[in-house]
């Protein structure tokens, strides 16, 4: 069906509801729009910017650069209107756009023709654009051009109808006052109806010669920082001062066969360290053999790390070999080595010193030429002390000690770590997304972790698999109780600066106090428990929006997506 436009119906949100994504973080000085953080830039340094940019590659290549830049911007600016109206019809997340264009002070749009149709994919825009920055900028400190100068502009629309309609549409600015005409026009239509479409396509790609001048400067900078300051360790990630001492100390470990002992928290990544010793060594190419040994039942532990033999116990129906002789001339990684038996502990100090094992219920004894790395999450030192474990094998193992830090204690690293994680859970899922919202890669940094790194690839992963395709991931779909900070404000209707509203920011009186005591008694009285509280709470939000999910999200105070996850948790049906 095709929708003609009608200037005097706009069911999107306005600009009231708009601006209230517009939030003022105190304690850090910074701006927020939505998940993304904002700068609020004097349009004088751009223009500086754009007139620099103009002189140094040429006027072709500025144009190219700053529509661009629009692009990128319109695929930010068309995801956030998805996300506060996402069941509005196309035409009306186009007109979103138009109130959002204002809000952010780039133009204000006058609506002349605009038809959207999804069934036959045909788009037709005829927008004018009044006190464009862009053509403010040129006609005030530039000077008047041969041709259009909204490049920025074009780009913006160009990459906000594409993403909202998921097709290619490309706007071309048919009258500018940037060259002189009275106004500033642009025209949008579907990319193979403009002749020379593909020709005009190469503006939003990278120009190749100052692009790979840049790329090639970035590789030699990232070379010589890894070669400088950041030794590798396989798997093991990240560019901190805590890793590249523990790279140091492991990769000094790695020439010898002295035994290392792992010592860290739960999830630092011990095996991976234990890992890029082995495969740094002598001993590559042969067998890389882990084990956690709190896995294993303690009167299993001995058949299956040094063997057994047929009939040494009740169902030992044949011999086989135990890990140690699996890992013969290569490495074998005990982890939670802690939890080995007095027993087992005896037979593992014998293979480190004589270097032969015994199989369980045989006489006979086996060379084996094995590097032992043992790994801990406890104090091995307090378990001796207690009488836990044997002193001698403590000493032993603790020849060569490295100490993982936490990931708390070496943040620089989770950037790295979170591209690592989200290619590879993109590449097991299928999917593909924009990466992290500002606001969820500033959530990471801030985050404890008190399940270090394995904690982050889950936290990554879940992410992942609540996002859509072609979606930012937000900060509520890493940490879906995650609130907004006490100190946050947002723009009021007359324009000023208020507290966000949120519950946790409320500082009532003893009678509001008293309120929201009763409130809560019946809710309890009434609910009994926190998931029927919930589930109450959104079905009379949906109820008041009429069964809108995306204008029930904006009555909550939460994102279209982390709302019908949420009815979908609580098998709550939309009608």
């Amino acid at each position: 069906m095709n929708i003609a436009a009608d200037l005097t119906r706009t069911n999107g949100p306005n600009m009231q509801q708009l601006s209230q994504q517009v939030r003022f973080q105190k304690s850090d000085g910074t701006v927020w729009f939505g998940e993304q953080r904002m700068l609020l830039m004097q349009l004088t340094s751009l223009t500086n910017f754009r007139k620099e940019q103009i002189l140094t590659v040429g006027l072709e290549r500025a144009k190219g650069f700053f529509m661009r830049l629009g692009y990128s911007l319109g695929q930010q600016d068309a995801e956030l209107v998805k996300r506060l109206a996402g069941d509005l019809p196309p035409i009306e997340l186009i007109r979103t756009g138009f109130i959002l264009d204002s809000l952010k002070g780039s133009m204000r749009v006058e609506e002349l023709k605009l038809e959207v149709s999804t069934k036959n994919e045909h788009f037709y825009a005829l927008l004018q654009m009044h006190d464009s920055y862009e053509a403010e900028m040129f006609i005030s400190e530039l000077g008047l051009t041969d041709g259009p100068v909204c490049w920025a502009l074009a780009g913006h629309a160009s990459s906000f109808a594409s993403t909202l309609l998921g097709q290619e549409i490309i706007f071309k600015e048919k009258q500018c006052r940037g060259c002189g005409d009275h106004q500033c026009l642009l025209e949008g239509r579907p990319a193979t109806e403009w002749e020379d479409y593909s020709t005009y396509r190469n503006y939003f790609k990278s120009a190749p010669i100052i692009d790979e001048l840049y790329e090639l400067q970035d590789q030699i900078s990232v070379l010589r920082h890894k070669i400088d300051n950041s030794p590798s360790l396989g798997n093991f990630i990240g560019v901190s001062e805590g890793f590249q001492t523990v790279c140091k100390l492991a990769n000094k470990a790695s020439a010898g066969k002295v035994s290392v002992l792992l010592l860290g928290e739960t999830g630092v990544g011990k095996e991976l360290v234990a890992k890029g010793i082995h495969d740094n060594s002598p001993r590559a190419e042969q067998p890389f053999i882990a084990i956690n040994c709190a896995a294993i039942p303690p009167d299993l532990i001995e058949a299956e790390l040094f063997g057994v033999v047929k009939g040494a116990y009740t169902g030992a129906t044949q011999s086989r070999e135990g890990r140690f002789e699996r890992a013969n001339k290569g490495t074998i990684f005990l982890d939670e080595v802690i939890e080995l038996s007095p027993r087992a502990q005896a037979t593992l100090l014998r293979a480190l010193q004589e270097g032969e094992i015994e199989r369980v219920g045989d006489n006979q004894t086996r060379k084996v030429d094995v590097r032992v790395i043992a790994a801990t999450n406890e104090s091995l030192l307090q378990a001796v002390e207690e009488g836990r474990f044997r002193a001698d094998l403590y000493y032993r193992l603790n020849v060569y000690p490295i100490d993982i830090p936490p990931l708390r204690q070496r943040r620089e690293d989770i950037p790295m770590l979170t591209d690592h994680f989200l290619k590879k859970y993109e590449a097991f899922y299928n999917k593909k997304t924009l990466g992290l919202s500002d606001l969820a890669s500033k959530a990471l940094i801030n985050y404890q972790w008190p399940g270090n790194v394995r904690e982050l690839e889950n936290v990554i992963e879940r992410g992942l698999i609540l996002a859509e395709n072609g979606e930012t991931i937000d900060a509520q779909y890493l940490f879906p109780s995650m609130s907004i900070g006490l100190d946050s404000q947002v723009i009021s209707a007359e324009g000023g600066l208020i507290d966000a509203p949120s519950q946790l920011m409320q500082k009532p009186t003893a009678t509001a106090g008293q309120q929201s005591s009763s409130w809560m008694e019946q809710a309890l009285e009434q609910s009994g428990s926190m998931a029927s509280i919930e589930k109450t709470l959104l079905q009379h939000a949906l109820a008041k929006a009429d069964n809108n999910v995306a204008e029930a999200a904006r009555m909550l105070d939460m994102t279209r997506p982390t709302l019908a996850y949420r009815l979908k948790k609580l098998n709550i049906e939309v009608a």
